[in-house]
């Protein structure tokens, strides 16, 4: 049976994510991962699959996130497509590869990746130096090799990698709202590749809970992507209008205490 008293954790994760995606260009995989695993151990699912379902259900949530995200930056032209399609790719490969490498490796190995994989994308925003153009934009052969790399790296952690995106763009001499949205735009195939491999590796696992479609969880799914399509436009159009480095501080500070949560799963008893 469904647990229908979570719904509102589902749709206020959903609505933070939504939000953030559309201001900051983060798909929210990073929150979504460490509220969901600890949101499973309250249902009472199999331990082993906790940290491989909650990620697997942050990608399915991030295709609708990415999309709505992209979608309102798109209308305001801000989206590079110039850079997005020699990306795609890579993309797909790589986030056909990372599911399959996640899946099988050990839930406290993944959970200390995570928390690194966290700690990284907090510290950067902590420390937010201005990036320095260091190059021109890179050749066709490069996008895509950097491309298979976020694929892999965010396919791993149910993310939609604009944490590696925006840096490497904006050192690319591209301008740093047009990093915001393009990586938006990234995430998408990303997300949706991920998505299917991690629903591959999970079907013929017998021990998942009810209403999961491989390492997917439909309920959680539903309420996130709801509540996150909805936040994902407003939060872009304040991208446009605010100024939002206290914003930026305060959620690295959040990733870096998640990143210690994930670590403490890692390590914990």
């Amino acid at each position: 049976m469904i647990d229908w008293s979570l719904l509102p954790v589902y749709i206020a994760l959903g609505a933070l994510v939504g939000f953030l995606a559309g201001l900051l260009g983060i798909g929210g995989g990073f929150t979504i991962v460490p509220v969901l695993t600890e949101t499973f151990q309250h249902e009472g699912f199999a331990a082993t699959h906790l940290l491989t379902l909650a990620i697997g259900t942050s990608s399915a949530t991030i295709i609708f996130t990415a999309f709505s995200s992209a979608r309102a930056h798109h209308r305001r032209g801000a989206v590079a497509w110039d850079i997005v399609w020699p990306m795609a790719p890579g993309l797909v490969i790589g986030s056909l590869i990372g599911p399959q490498v996640a899946s099988a490796l050990p839930m406290r190995v993944m959970a200390a990746f995570v928390g690194s994989v966290t700690w990284f994308a907090g510290a950067r925003m902590l420390i937010n130096r201005p990036a320095q153009v260091m190059r021109p934009l890179p050749s066709r052969s490069v996008l895509f090799a950097f491309g298979t790399l976020i694929g892999f790296i965010a396919g791993m952690v149910g993310t939609a990698g604009a944490y590696l995106v925006v840096p490497f763009l904006v050192r690319s001499n591209v301008k740093v709202r047009t990093a915001v949205a393009t990586s938006a735009a990234i995430g998408w195939p990303v997300a949706v590749t991920a998505t299917l491999a991690y629903i591959f590796a999970g079907l013929r696992d017998p021990e998942l809970p009810p209403y999961a479609i491989g390492y997917v969880y439909l309920p959680a799914l539903v309420g996130i992507a709801c509540a996150s399509i909805l936040l994902a436009p407003l939060g872009a159009r304040l991208a446009h209008a605010w100024p939002v480095p206290r914003l930026r501080r305060a959620f690295s500070l959040m990733l870096l205490l998640l990143g210690g949560f994930m670590w403490w799963k890692a390590l914990g008893p």
